[in-house]
């Protein structure tokens, strides 16, 4: 499978003067930014901004940033899943995860988060993919939000929504360890019925492996 890249770009106004929503963006186009200090909510900001320019150069690997005065302020990141989660068992090349969603504190107020999302689907190769996103609460910023759990997973739900993805169960060990986590889940217009039944399997791996060991 091709992984065919539109890049896409939009121009917003807010009370810092305009910012832009652009990509999917190159390892060397994202070089040309720096990258906001308070972008930490992973690794520590310079390592984040290596580990994105690592993902632009995989093959199916998307960075779309929002930017101020040539610094990178929020990002999005899609590619396949992690070898060592449920979701890479079934080898799909159409299977990609959001992995990443992250905007700098004092920009969080211009639906920054709604805006990479929307602009993300512009590209019509994304309608070949399933997309995914395992929502966890320990990754939330509830400290900074001054939100509880419930309200941030209402925020969180609607920034997805705006780029298309919703609640969907599964079994996965991790997410129903706590019922503020969630999968999120778009699927593509042009995604096949087998590559829909061969995730509907991995959504729901830990019963069907509990059945082929009891030979159900």
């Amino acid at each position: 499978m091709e992984h065919e890249k539109t890049f896409n770009q939009q121009t917003f106004d807010t009370e810092y003067g305009p910012m832009e929503v652009l990509g999917p963006l190159s390892s060397e186009e994202l070089a040309q930014y720096s990258f906001h200090e308070k972008l930490n909510a992973f690794r520590p900001p310079a390592k984040q901004f290596e580990a994105l320019q690592s993902i632009a150069d995989f093959d199916e690997g998307r960075i779309i940033a929002a930017t101020h005065d040539q610094t990178i302020v929020g990002y999005v990141t899609y590619l396949h899943p992690d070898p060592m989660e449920r979701w890479s068992e079934g080898k799909m090349e159409d299977l990609i995860e959001l992995g990443a969603i992250e905007v700098a504190p004092e920009f969080r107020g211009f639906r920054v988060g709604s805006r990479l999302l929307k602009l993300s689907m512009l590209d019509p190769f994304m309608e070949n993919y399933i997309i995914i996103s395992t929502e966890y609460y320990w990754h939330w910023d509830l400290k900074g939000t001054k939100l509880s759990i419930w309200n941030y997973r209402k925020v969180m739900e609607k920034m997805m929504g705006a780029g298309g993805l919703t609640p969907s169960p599964t079994d996965d060990p991790e997410i129903i360890s706590h019922p503020a986590n969630c999968l999120m889940v778009r699927i593509g217009s042009n995604v096949s019925e087998a590559s829909i039944e061969k995730f509907d399997e991995l959504r729901f791996l830990t019963r069907n492996q509990y059945r082929k060991s009891r030979g159900v």
